[in-house]
């Protein structure tokens, strides 16, 4: 179930995590903001050399053009030519140059901004994936797999687009704010106070925008949890949902989901939609009203046109800037809730790691010893889910273990190669406390074959090749043989390199089942855990499988779980679990001779009684 956060703010430790995520792109992010702020100041000098044109260059029975940078009753002469085509020419001409040069500074600002964005994006995907793959079982837990993936997919392309327009947009927008205010105020001051008014007008708006915003992004992105589990549930169980012919109430309640998502991101989106159109009716307003104040001011001879010309230029400049600030703003209520997202898994404390002081060493054999062991999923001591777990197993033996469903089974061996902790007791492999092991060193001494089977995209080989890298091509054919997987792998035209789907959608349960069966044989184990796993097979190629890893593998302790009693009665001992607790333990003979438990599932199992 996914883990609900009571804390909204971004830890320190999160911070720095991002931090460290983009210091390997520290100088691509410093030259787009520096490209840009030479791209802003070419583009708030062009409307100074185009008033020009317009003051002095149209001037009529001028004979002298003389170039001014006239600001707040002052002038500084720059140049001076005695031809008036010469002068709108070089003017033109400089305005060309700027230009071009505002052009180059602005694409290659992209070209830098959009390598850092990227690169930080990769970097925070790529710190995601590895803390996510330090997870214990029970870290995992708290999150859902949908969950995770939207993480990895949207929470991080909202941040890279909102790291994008930071270094860019938030260095331009601002700068360009500052500087084509400054310029607008020295060429007219009194037309600037309709800034005065406006400016306030449009930063209140941004604030109460972004405050009702934020909560509303971030109860859409966890939407998109919901949507993307809907998928991935819809995906992985496709033929269920054919065997069941339920494809027309997935697709509705897809529906549902999607229709929801999309009712949120409509509610977090409203507001920009409606503030945007009343942003540019205060733009136009200003511009209206600077018109009108300028045109009488060119009336009266207070003005030259030139200058209205640059003024509303700047005016222009000015609101389209407090216009992008505002969709920073609101990325950033988008990035800001991604982040916080994301944060929860760098805050993650992982709660099994290794010891400063393991040891590097491995099992000196398969023994296993459970002392008075109990473990709850919850770390609750009222509610247990093994309880007082004594149980001493040699080196080499075969164990079987039987129960109903709940009973607790596979949470018993899931302790031996340490995926989860004990709430209290100790668990030991070969004399030692599975805690005082490095953990690369524990679980490369345990072969494990899990419930579920699976297989990744890939051919056979790799697959294999899972559970020994360095396997040679005898011992995958051996382990393979022993998995009575051999003779159906090579029945494909491609045997060993025949490609699997994802998930291996293209062979049986069983053949899943032997072929990971071969994969964790492969690690050539001390300890051989077989949860359930010849479950899909046939009672003959059950008994083949168990034939061999005793033949071949005679050294190695095998865990068998099972829910028949044919996979378990030639185990040296069988263990019934009952509600988290070991009901009894002995071999095939004693267990039916006296356990009422073990007599009631060999008669449901065998048809008839036990003397029958």
């Amino acid at each position: 179930m996914e883990k609900k956060k009571e804390n909204k703010k971004i830890s320190r430790k999160a911070l720095n995590q991002f931090l460290t995520c983009v210091s390997d792109y520290k100088t691509p992010s410093i030259l787009a903001a520096l490209l840009v702020a030479i791209e802003v100041v070419f583009d708030v000098f062009i409307p100074i050399v185009m008033s020009q044109i317009l003051n002095v260059g149209m001037r009529e029975g001028a004979t002298e053009f003389t170039f001014c940078l006239e600001m707040a009753g002052t002038s500084t002469p720059v140049f001076t030519l005695y031809d008036r085509t010469t002068f709108i020419v070089v003017c033109g001409a400089v305005m060309v140059v700027m230009a071009l040069l505002a052009l180059v500074c602005g694409m290659l600002s992209g070209k830098f901004a959009a390598q850092a964005a990227t690169g930080f994006g990769m970097n925070i995907r790529r710190t995601l994936f590895d803390k996510i793959e330090q997870f214990s079982f029970a870290n995992l837990d708290h999150y859902n797999t949908a969950s995770i993936v939207t993480r990895l997919t949207t929470d991080v392309n909202n941040i890279q687009f909102a790291y994008m327009m930071i270094v860019r947009t938030m260095v331009r927008s601002p700068f360009m704010l500052v500087m084509a205010l400054t310029m607008a105020i020295l060429i007219q001051p009194t037309l600037s106070i309709a800034f005065a008014i406006a400016l306030p007008i449009l930063a209140l708006g941004i604030g109460v925008g972004v405050t009702i915003v934020f909560p509303r992004f971030e109860k859409m992105l966890k939407k998109y949890d919901h949507l993307n589990e809907a998928t991935q549930e819809n995906l992985v169980g496709i033929r269920a949902v054919k065997a069941f012919v339920r494809a027309d109430y997935e697709i509705d309640r897809f529906k549902k989901v999607s229709a929801a998502a999309q009712k949120l991101q409509i509610s977090a989106e409203k507001i920009i939609i409606t503030a945007f159109p009343l942003m540019n009716i205060l733009v136009y307003a200003c511009i209206i009203a600077i018109v009108w104040l300028g045109g009488n001011n060119i009336i009266a001879g207070k003005m030259a046109v030139g200058d209205l010309s640059a003024f509303l230029n700047f005016v222009m400049q000015i609101m389209m800037s407090l216009m992008m600030i505002a969709i920073i703003f609101i990325n950033i209520v988008m990035c800001r809730a991604s982040m916080q997202r994301i944060g929860e898994i760098f805050d993650e404390v992982i709660d099994i790691t290794d010891k400063e002081d393991a040891l590097d060493i491995t099992p000196a054999d398969g023994s296993i010893d459970f002392d008075n062991v109990d473990f709850s999923y919850s770390n609750n001591p009222d509610v247990l889910n093994l309880e007082n777990i004594d149980l001493h197993i040699k080196s080499g033996e075969t164990i079987g273990i039987i129960g109903g469903t709940g009973s607790a089974k596979t949470t018993l061996v899931q302790l031996i190669p340490r995926l989860y902790d004990t709430f209290d007791g100790e668990v030991k492999v070969g004399g030692v406390n599975v805690k005082d092991y490095k953990l690369d060193n524990l679980r490369n001494s345990i072969g494990m074959v899990l419930q579920k089977n699976v297989l990744f995209s890939g051919t056979i080989r790799e697959n294999l090749l899972w559970g020994n890298p360095d396997a040679t091509e005898e011992e995958i054919i051996h382990a393979t043989k022993v998995a009575q997987a051999h003779d159906f792998i090579m029945s494909f035209p491609d045997g060993y390199e025949t490609e699997l789907g994802q998930g291996g959608v293209n062979v049986s349960g069983g053949q899943k089942q032997r072929l990971t069966i071969a994969r964790a044989l492969l690690k050539h184990p001390k300890i051989m855990i077989l949860d359930d796993s010849t479950s899909a097979v046939d009672t003959a190629t059950d008994a083949s499988i168990r034939a061999g890893l005793k033949e071949e593998f005679g050294d190695t302790t095998v865990i068998i779980i099972a829910q028949r009693i044919a996979s378990v009665e030639e185990a040296d001992r069988i263990i019934i679990m009952n509600n988290g607790r070991i009901d009894a333990i002995g071999s095939h003979e004693e267990l039916l001779a006296s356990n009422p438990v073990y007599q009631d599932i060999y008669n449901s199992q065998k048809g008839g009684d036990i003397d029958g």
